[in-house]
């Protein structure tokens, strides 16, 4: 630690941290705080990349009309615009299409197929979808047009037989990272086609912005590529030309504002994502791709009512739930699935997220409409949910999405056997204690170190998410500057003494704890450092993990 603290001009604080993630020599600690371009891997390696640009590249030069067809979450949207904006600068006649999530359903379906052929398109490419939509594919292949599935989802079988599958997840794939969210395998498309046809790299760099915004809203983990492009493209968006993100920023209350992933995640990304949930999402690639202020700003008027509806929704659909859950034995249940009538299918994977947090095991909640259910799954570390869902394929209509993630269509019949399926497979893999969330600790220091100067530093292991979460420090043995307050909605607000100053401790859910608290007896707390400039004077609060007294 000494000699890496020496090469690289840190303090031993910081490089324990990177030995502790795993950034052992100076090389790769570089690596890691001073992401550069020059890490990204080279997109040919991608399989698939050479069919699908010599085609993009006939089209673009031949005028032939190229349909981008995304999916309606932010990964979807932000894909479809990458896309569409580097076609279009390239002279292409290229033209959007995202489905309705309840006319037309999740993936490539017919609707996508139709939409192409009454569009004229010669070749569809699709855009964080695809990857497991076999008849379509066929359909549109038949229909004389080339297909290029670009995707990240598992597959669940068999890959469509088209011009090209550019998923770095495929077998037979040499791709080094294959973590990418459906973004970052649009913007490698991008910058290939771009580099074989001459045009301006410079432009596609730019869109690093979107590529920011998406990876970081699909929760996909930021490590590798995604956490060069996640880093990189956060610069690009805190400056942004493009008019409807900064609509967007501007609308949200984000303007002025450090934009880190946190904001994006739970402020910024909610608002693109409710278009797709409640309205329609070729509205949110509009404003993705709108060259004008005006139109911009009143697109994200829109998305920022829609956002309060799928808010409210969010509540009710959450009430409905945990009262169904309260019905059930959870000592004899591992994996929840709870299924009703009128709920929304666009909020119920944000409700599943909830309950996730909330009791620790997976859950896959239905929205039931007539004799079919449409379905949203989250799960824990420990339970690979398309793996589940791929043991229970003969009860499924279709099924898709990730490890951790998925999405399904079933029939209303199959529902109570797919529960007591998956809760079998559930209690077989997970034990007690992979039910109860462990708490990772990074670094021990006395609180009088926790500053304004240390969470500056921390800020270089920036952006956290998954696979790089946000450091957790303890301090031992410290004691309250005033007595344990209660705030808004149980919430516990301290006051913790260090030398010579204060630091303010806010525990989200932990007012329980407020009586049990004394200002004469020392406690021991985990903690996260964050920093707020409130009318231009910084001030640092800990974020409270846990408490033991």
């Amino acid at each position: 630690m000494t000699a890496l603290a020496n090469e690289l001009h840190l303090p031993p604080l910081i490089c324990e941290l990177l030995l502790r993630r795993g950034f052992g020599t100076a090389d790769a600690a570089k690596r890691y705080l001073r992401p550069r371009l020059d890490q990204l891997h080279d997109p040919a390696t991608m399989r698939g990349m050479d069919a699908a640009v010599q085609r993009l590249a006939r089209a673009v030069r031949d005028g032939e009309r190229i349909m981008v067809h995304g999916d309606y979450d932010v990964d979807g949207m932000c894909s479809t615009a990458v896309l569409l904006r580097t076609l279009r600068g390239l002279g292409a006649n290229a033209v959007p299409f995202i489905p309705r999530r309840l006319e037309d359903g999740y993936d490539l379906s017919m609707a996508g197929v139709n939409a192409a052929i009454a569009a004229g398109a010669r070749v569809l490419v699709t855009c964080d979808c695809g990857t497991n939509a076999l008849a379509p594919v066929e359909a549109a292949c038949a229909a004389g047009i080339d297909v290029i599935v670009s995707d990240h989802h598992l597959p669940s079988g068999p890959l469509p037989t088209c011009l090209a599958v550019l998923n770095p997840k495929q077998h037979g794939c040499d791709y080094p990272d294959k973590d990418l969210a459906a973004v970052g395998i649009a913007f490698k498309l991008s910058l290939a086609l771009t580099r074989a046809m001459g045009g301006d790299e410079d432009a596609v760099y730019r869109l690093l912005d979107l590529v920011a915004l998406a990876t970081i809203a699909d929760v996909a983990p930021l490590r590798g590529e995604n956490r060069v492009m996640a880093r990189l493209g956060l610069k690009v968006l805190r400056e942004t030309t493009n008019q409807g993100l900064r609509a967007l920023i501007r609308a949200s209350g984000l303007e002025g504002k450090a934009l880190n992933a946190g904001r994006i995640g739970f402020i910024l990304a909610p608002r693109l994502n409710a278009v797709g949930r409640l309205g329609h999402a070729l509205r949110g690639v509009e404003l993705l791709m709108s060259e004008n202020e005006h139109e911009a700003n009143a697109i994200a008027r829109e998305l920022e009512e829609l956002n309060r509806r799928r808010q409210e929704v969010d509540r009710r659909t959450l009430a409905r739930a945990r009262e169904l859950i309260g019905e059930i034995d959870l000592d004899a249940t591992h994996g929840i699935v709870l299924a009703e009538e009128g709920w929304h299918p666009g909020v119920i994977g944000i409700v599943a997220s909830r309950l996730l947090e909330e009791h620790g095991r997976p859950v896959l909640l239905i929205a039931l409409d007539g004799e079919e259910g449409k379905g949203s799954g989250r799960s824990i570390a420990a339970f690979d949910l398309h793996a589940a869902l791929a043991e229970c394929r003969d009860l499924l209509v279709r099924f898709g999405g990730h490890r951790a993630a998925a999405g399904l269509t079933i029939a209303r019949e199959q529902v109570p056997e797919l529960a007591r399926r998956f809760n079998e497979l559930a209690l077989a893999q997970l034990t007690v204690g992979d039910l109860v969330g462990e708490l990772r600790v990074d670094l021990e220091i006395p609180i009088s170190q926790a500053t304004l100067e240390l969470e500056a530093l921390l800020r270089h292991f920036e952006p956290f998410g998954p696979s790089n979460p946000t450091p957790v420090l303890v301090s031992r043995g410290v004691r309250l500057a005033a007595p344990a307050r209660v705030m808004g909605d149980g919430h516990l607000k301290l006051r913790l003494q260090t030398d010579g100053a204060e630091l303010e401790a806010i525990g989200w859910g932990m007012a329980a704890l407020a009586s049990e608290l004394d200002v004469a007896s020392p406690i021991d707390i985990a903690y996260r450092l964050e920093r707020d400039d409130w009318n231009g004077v910084p001030r640092l609060q800990a974020k409270l993990a846990a408490i033991h007294h």
